[in-house]
C-alpha cells in the first residue's frame, strides 16, 4: 500500500519558479483589464482557490469502447493505487481533494487502513457509487434484464441490499451521499411494461431512501440511453425530478452532461432543477455524439460556461437548497488519465471563474428590454476572457503547479509507476 514514488512539493516549487515571471506579467495585465469593469481580481482568485470538484476512483484507469480496451502503462491495480493517482492530481491542481468510490470495484478489506491512507494523502471521500449495471463474481441473481426495476422481486432485493451496503461503507469513510445510476431499460418494444418497471424502481428506491442518514443526500442519475437502447427507466430530467419528489427532501437529481440527447439545452434543465430545489450535482464530461465521456470542455466549452452561468446566478442570489456536488466522470481511451483529469478540473474552475465575470446588471437590463444582442455579447465577453492567469495563480497559492501537465511530465511519474505496477489482467480501474 505504500507509495514508492511521489511528486514532492519541493519539485513543484522548483518547476513553478520557471513560470512565475510570465505568470506575474499575465496576472497584472488581467487585473488591469478586469478593473476597468470594476472587478477586483483578488476576489476572483479567492473564488478559484476555494472551488472543489471531486474525481472518480475509476477515472484514473484507462477506459475503453464497446469494441476494445487498451490498457495504459502503470495503471492502478486497486483502490490504494487509485488513491495514489488521485492524490497526485490534487497535489498539482489543488482543486480535487475529494474522491468518489465505486463499489464493489473499490471495496476495501480494512476500512480503517483505507481512511488512514486517504488522510495521509490529503484526500477525503465524496459520494458513494453503487453498481447494479453489471454482474459480479459469485453474484446470485443477474442484472442482465434490470436491477432496481427488475420484474423479479428477488433481483430487486439483491440490488437494494447492495445499495444499503454502500451506505454502510460510506458512513465509515466519511461520505455524505449516495449516487444511484441504473442501466435498467429495454432493447425491444414490448420487452418491459414501462409503468410497472418505474413502479418497481420507485419501490426499490424507497427502501434505499429509508436507510439514508439524515445528514446525507441521495442523487438520482438519469440517462437517455445505453446500455438499453429502446427505453431507459430513468431516461430524462423529468423522470428524475418525479422520482426525487416521490422519495422526499433528501433526494436530488444528478446531471451527467453526456446523458442527454444531442443539442438538448442542458443549461435550461439545470435552471429548472435549481428553481424547484432539486439540483443535486453534476458529473462533468463532454460529448460530440452521445455519452462519449470525453474530457470536460474539450468539445463544448461554451455550453459548460452557460451551465455555470446558471449556477453562479443561483449562488449570487443565495437560492434555497442550492448546494450542488461537483464531480468529473470521464473515460480516457487515448490519453493519460491523470493528465486528462487535471485538464478537466482546470476547465471546470475556468467556467466557474468566467461566470463570475458576467456583468449581471447589464445582462438583466438587456433581458428586461428584450435586447438579445446585448445579452449575448455580455455573456460572450465573460466567456472569451482568458482567465488562465487566475487559475494558475490560484493553483500556485494553494501549493499546486502553475502548469500542472508540464510539471507532471517533467516528474516522470508515469514512468515510475510503470516500474512499480506490473500489468495485471482484468484490472477494473476504468470504465469500458
Amino acid at each position: 500500500m505504500s507509495t514508492k514514488f511521489e511528486i514532492s512539493d519541493d519539485f513543484i516549487a522548483e518547476q513553478n519558479k520557471r513560470s512565475e515571471k510570465h505568470l506575474a506579467e499575465d496576472f497584472d495585465y488581467l487585473a488591469k483589464k478586469l478593473k476597468r469593469s470594476n472587478i477586483e481580481i483578488e476576489k476572483i482568485v479567492e473564488k478559484a482557490q476555494n472551488f472543489q470538484v471531486a474525481v472518480p476512483s475509476w477515472g484514473v484507469g484507462t477506459g475503453g469502447t464497446r469494441f476494445a480496451r487498451f490498457p495504459g502503462q502503470g495503471e492502478p491495480r486497486g483502490v490504494y493505487e487509485k488513491l495514489e493517482d488521485c492524490a497526485t492530481i490534487n497535489k498539482l491542481v489543488r482543486s480535487t481533494s475529494a474522491v468518489s468510490l465505486h463499489i464493489p470495484w473499490d471495496k476495501p478489506e480494512n476500512v480503517d487502513e483505507l481512511n488512514a491512507f486517504a488522510k495521509a494523502k490529503g484526500l477525503k471521500f465524496d459520494a458513494m457509487n453503487s453498481n447494479t449495471f453489471q454482474d459480479q463474481i459469485g453474484q446470485e441473481k443477474s442484472y442482465k434484464f434490470g436491477s432496481l426495476s427488475h420484474a423479479d422481486k428477488d433481483v430487486r432485493a439483491q440490488a437494494v441490499a447492495h445499495n444499503l451496503e454502500c451506505i454502510e461503507l460510506g458512513k465509515k469513510i466519511g461520505s455524505n451521499a449516495l449516487t444511484v445510476w441504473v442501466g435498467d431499460g429495454s432493447n425491444f418494444a414490448g420487452q418491459t411494461n414501462f409503468r410497472r418497471a418505474f413502479e418497481n424502481y420507485l419501490e426499490s428506491m424507497r427502501e434505499i431512501y429509508a436507510a439514508i442518514p439524515n445528514d446525507w443526500r441521495i442523487f438520482i442519475e438519469h440517462k437517455m440511453f445505453e446500455p438499453a437502447f429502446y427505453s431507459t427507466v430513468v431516461s430524462d430530467w423529468g423522470t428524475n425530478y418525479i422520482a426525487a419528489k416521490e422519495l422526499g427532501e433528501k433526494a436530488f437529481c444528478l446531471v451527467d452532461l453526456g446523458h442527454h440527447a444531442p443539442n438538448v439545452n442542458i443549461e435550461q434543465i439545470v435552471s429548472r432543477l435549481i428553481q424547484f430545489q432539486k439540483l443535486g450535482g453534476f458529473h462533468f464530461n463532454d460529448s460530440k455524439y452521445g455519452d462519449d465521456d470525453l474530457d470536460t470542455g474539450s468539445v463544448k466549452p461554451f455550453q459548460l460556461f452557460l451551465i455555470f452561468n446558471e449556477l453562479v446566478d443561483a449562488e449570487l442570489n443565495n437560492l434555497p437548497n442550492f448546494n450542488p456536488a461537483y464531480m468529473l466522470d470521464q473515460s480516457h481511451n487515448v490519453t493519460d488519465p491523470i493528465e486528462s483529469l487535471m485538464v478537466s478540473a482546470t476547465e471546470v474552475v475556468r467556467a466557474y471563474v468566467q461566470a463570475h465575470l458576467v456583468d449581471r446588471v447589464k445582462l438583466e437590463e438587456a433581458q428586461k428590454n428584450g435586447d438579445a444582442i446585448t445579452a449575448l455579447t455580455t455573456l460572450k465577453s465573460a466567456f472569451t476572457t482568458d482567465v488562465s492567469a487566475i487559475l494558475a495563480t490560484a493553483q500556485s497559492r494553494n501549493g499546486g503547479a502553475i502548469e500542472p501537465v508540464k510539471v507532471y511530465r517533467a516528474s516522470g511519474y508515469r514512468t515510475e509507476k510503470h516500474k512499480e505496477r506490473p500489468a495485471r489482467i482484468g484490472v477494473s480501474a476504468g470504465i469500458v
